[in-house]
């Protein structure tokens, strides 16, 4: 246990430089290659379907990213600015947790590079919920190490509880991580944990921050509950996912250390008091393995394990290895070609990937259909004739399509995951414009099928029956 006598001076100029060349190179590559699908949807759903809540998340997200939008139109680099600063964050915190360990001035560098090559780093170049919630994670385990640590207040737990509820606002995941960190306390120790009345105030105001978002839940048959049925559908497999979460520690040293980390934690002397959180950290894993969880669930479980190999390896004068710094510089050039360092001249003559490595260029393939497609689709729709397009909606197979479409500013429906709950078209739309890949989907309904681009858009035209009848069977997942 540490106290403020013992506890090592925080190295602030190394782990702050590597936090700046971090944060530099997200921003210098943030207004590359242009919107990523989910980022178009959470501009879309903020901007004009604002609400508590909605099928696949909470509303933080949806909202953050309609008022940076609104406020710098159109700019990637304000759109992206919270995930770099959640990036920044995350390093520092690591390092901040290798201190509360006992880790020197070695020790937190060392943790704050582990997290800055790890693909947390390389998923913040998007602004998303995955993206964003991982700091949270990552503050609320400093909070309880600080606290298990000193003890000598108990006010970081409270803190911890106002972090869970900004986390419930990004994603519903992180109850699962307090179940199990609340149980190992209860197996290994400390139990008073259990007992200090701040963590249940901390709890209480999560809940009570979270109520319009559960009433909106509530009021929309659980909604979320059904995501579970499409993660499972995007499932790599046990295989994959393991594969996948663990590489996302970082190709070369994070691996390594992530899994160092969980070792130390669970047996070393020196680590006793924060077993508890090894335990919780492989119990998560587990279950989100056999649970069909996506690789980047593991992401806000890094830091813990990342401090603990960090603390350990300074001990045994890791640094003075002959390996050690030729690794670190793999590792961070492994980490700096996942990125979107190239130019859009060059994207398209490079592989998405070469092996186990992810190339940067990948970000492309996810952004640059975006304007294209949303751009085809709303020159179609204004290449209609008048007195055709005043009584046409444009329908999306997919919700990817259809926030593409909808941020050209053209009227935008889709049976699709949250597009559904946004409402059918008004019933003086009797023509469709179909984006997707099967007009069957809508063809029953409409009396005539006009190809404008073959296998992706048709004209659905002479409605037969009303919206509302028919709009009940058009939700997909």
């Amino acid at each position: 246990m540490t106290t403020s006598e013992t506890l090592p001076r925080f190295a602030r100029l190394p782990v702050l430089a590597i936090a700046a060349v971090a944060g530099g190179l997200l921003l210098w590559t943030s207004t590359r290659y242009g919107h990523g699908f989910d980022e178009t949807y959470f501009v879309m759903a903020g901007r004009n379907h604002p609400a508590w809540g909605y099928f696949d998340q909470p509303p933080l997200v949806p909202m953050l990213a309609a008022g940076l939008d609104r406020l710098f139109p159109g700019s990637l680099l304000a759109l992206r600015l919270p995930v770099t600063l959640a990036a920044v964050g995350g390093i520092v915190l690591t390092a901040l947790i290798a201190r509360e360990l006992g880790g020197r001035r070695g020790a937190q560098a060392m943790a704050a590079a582990f997290y800055a090559m790890s693909g947390t780093i390389t998923i913040s170049h998007w602004l998303a919920t995955y993206s964003l919630d991982p700091v949270l994670w990552t503050l609320v385990a400093w909070l309880l190490v600080r606290w298990v640590r000193r003890r000598d207040s108990d006010r970081p737990l409270f803190w911890a509880g106002v972090v869970t509820a900004v986390s419930l606002e990004v994603k519903f995941l992180i109850p699962a991580f307090w179940v199990l960190v609340l149980l190992s306390a209860l197996l290994l120790g400390p139990r008073e944990l259990l007992r200090r009345p701040a963590l249940w105030q901390g709890a209480l105001a999560a809940v009570a921050a979270t109520v319009p978002t559960l009433v909106w839940q509530a009021r929309h048959d659980w909604a979320y509950t059904r995501m579970s049925q499409v993660v499972a559908a995007e499932s790599p497999g046990y295989w994959g996912f393991l594969r996948d979460g663990l590489l996302s520690a970082g190709i070369g040293v994070g691996v390594l250390a992530f899994l160092f980390g969980l070792w130390s934690l669970l047996r070393s002397p020196r680590l006793r008091d924060c077993r508890f959180l090894g335990l919780a950290t492989v119990a998560a894993i587990v279950a989100f393995l056999l649970l069909q969880g996506r690789a980047n669930y593991v992401f806000g479980l890094f830091a813990v394990p990342f401090a603990a190999a960090a603390t350990e390896l300074a001990r045994y004068r890791f640094a003075r290895w002959k390996f050690v710094w030729p690794a670190f510089a793999l590792s961070a050039v492994t980490a700096l070609v996942a990125l979107p360092v190239y130019p859009l001249s060059t994207v398209d003559k490079l592989p998405t990937s070469w092996g186990p490595f992810t190339i940067g260029a990948a970000f492309a393939q996810g952004e640059r259909p975006v304007e294209q497609l949303g751009q085809l689709i709303a020159g179609s729709y204004a290449s209609l004739p008048p007195e055709v397009r005043a009584h046409t909606a444009v329908y999306a197979e997919i919700y990817p399509f259809a926030s593409a479409a909808e941020y050209q500013g053209i009227p935008v429906y889709s049976g699709h995951r949250a597009y559904w709950y946004f409402g059918p078209p008004p019933e003086d739309v009797d023509n469709v414009l179909f984006a997707g890949f099967d007009p069957k989907l809508l063809s029953p309904y409409f009396s005539r099928t006009t190809t404008l681009v073959d296998g992706l858009m048709w004209l659905e035209t002479g409605r037969t029956k009303p919206w509302a009848q028919f709009w009940p069977t058009l939700r997909t997942q």
